[in-house]
């Protein structure tokens, strides 16, 4: 980036070439004709790379911002810092091990991910009404609290990066619990693959209904808090209201959904126009705002964090004793976990058990396990709301075991066109509010 102070008069000025560009050496002149040259040559625009190393641009993602004074006159997003190649993975691995792969994109929503893709496979089969009503329950209760932890990020990073590192601190705290609550279930605290094909890896294991009615508990408890620190807060409100503008128009071009849509007033949400595992049947509000702005998406996540403590309430009252994976021997991977010496993994009762029965469970296990089931030849199309939005996947079937391709919407991808639209004529302070306010995670962008 060179930056040229070049001034020159029409009566004298000798000129020389340097490493930062050519200078003029002025003398003499009228000075209105020397400020007139100057505006003239324009080298107060400059050209600035914020990221990929960056605090605040959500993961690996590089701004390229071209900036007069303090304002942003140009706004382009770089992505591909992060890329995974989690996609082309999926065609080399059969259909149940792909949910290894996608819970890894959008590591902050790895159950959307994972229910996404299998709603897709279980079209592929046919299987969908197959699902067994637990399965679909749980699959419910772990996506809102998955939606709770999602936005619990987004307002604790957007806080600290605004400099209210209370909100973070409050944030990541209340996350913990849940995080806590996905290890118990599932073993890990992120990249679960406990969605599978037909149904989960496992059912619950003991204890942990009554770990999420705590949480349920503790969180209303804690909900009031972010309001105290934030959602009254004039300094809080002096920095996002009228910031990263975009309206219903806006979004609509640019194929926004999620948070960013609803603060237009479109209360868009696929829960409710094209309900998936029994949506339908959940008494839910979508929240919306008309601010179209920063703080009008601060606080919609706020109020669909309170939705979504309501519809784990629910899962737990539906929680009915019954099997996790369908009934189909040809699908349902068998699996018995428990903890052992050496980690979480099929329990040798189980392991025996197939082993001992006959020769015939053993050869399907087996084939099951080493080769993978079947899906018939087609393509399918299915879309979750994810707490960024629209989270959709493509997956195509030429009959074999392995798939032959899947694609992902993914909504932060999406969401992240939006960025010139939020910053140009902006200041520079504000990228940083407007950036937090769309809450991109790369790992979903660039797969």
């Amino acid at each position: 980036m060179s930056a040229t102070h070049a001034t020159h008069s029409t009566r004298s000025a000798s000129a020389r070439e340097t490493t930062e560009g050519t200078v003029y050496t002025v003398t003499g002149g009228d000075w209105d004709e020397v400020v007139e040259a100057a505006a003239r040559t324009d080298d107060e625009r400059i050209i600035v790379n914020m990221g990929p190393q960056h605090p605040s641009t959500h993961g690996v993602l590089r701004l390229i911002l071209e900036i007069d004074g303090e304002t942003v006159t140009e706004a382009r997003c770089g992505i591909g810092y992060l890329h995974t190649g989690i996609e082309k993975n999926l065609e080399f691995r059969n259909w149940t091990q792909g949910t290894t792969f996608v819970t890894r994109m959008d590591y902050l929503t790895p159950f959307y991910n994972e229910a996404a893709y299998c709603l897709g496979v279980e079209k592929l089969l046919g299987i969908e009404d197959q699902v067994p009503d637990r399965a679909s329950v749980i699959r419910v209760m772990l996506m809102e609290l998955n939606r709770l932890s999602s936005h619990l990020v987004a307002i604790a990073t957007g806080g600290m990066e605004l400099g209210a590192s209370t909100i973070m601190i409050y944030g990541f705290r209340d996350r913990e619990l849940i995080l806590d609550i996905f290890e118990l279930i599932t073993g890990l605290r992120m990249n679960h693959a406990y969605i599978r094909p037909g149904g989960l890896a496992q059912d619950l294991p003991p204890g942990a209904v009554d770990q999420v009615r705590d949480f349920l508990k503790k969180m209303r408890k804690n909900m009031p808090e972010y309001d105290k620190l934030a959602t009254g807060n004039p300094i809080f409100k002096a920095r996002l209201q009228d910031v990263g503008y975009l309206d219903l128009a806006g979004c609509m071009a640019l194929g926004v959904t999620g948070p960013i849509l609803r603060a237009t007033g479109l209360p868009h949400d696929l829960r409710k126009s094209q309900p998936y595992c029994g949506y339908e049947t959940y008494d839910f509000e979508v929240p919306t705002a008309e601010t179209c702005d920063a703080y009008g998406r601060f606080l919609i996540r706020l109020e669909e964090m309170r939705q979504s403590l309501r519809i784990v309430e629910q899962c737990l009252e539906r929680l009915e004793p019954g099997p996790v994976m369908v009934e189909d021997k040809k699908i349902a991977w068998p699996a018995q976990l428990a903890l052992g010496p050496d980690g979480l993994g099929n329990s040798l009762d189980h392991i025996k058990k197939i082993m001992g029965t006959s020769m015939e469970a053993l050869i399907h296990h087996f084939k099951l396990v080493t080769e993978g089931f079947r899906v018939p030849p087609g393509q399918a199309y299915t879309a979750v709301e994810s707490p960024k939005g629209e989270l959709g996947v493509h997956v195509v079937s030429d009959g074999g075991t392995r798939p032959y391709r899947v694609h992902f919407r993914d909504p932060s991808f999406t969401n992240l066109q939006s960025v010139a639209a939020m910053c140009e004529g902006g200041q520079v302070a504000d990228v940083i509010v407007a950036v937090a306010s769309i809450d991109p995670v790369m790992g979903g962008v660039d797969r």
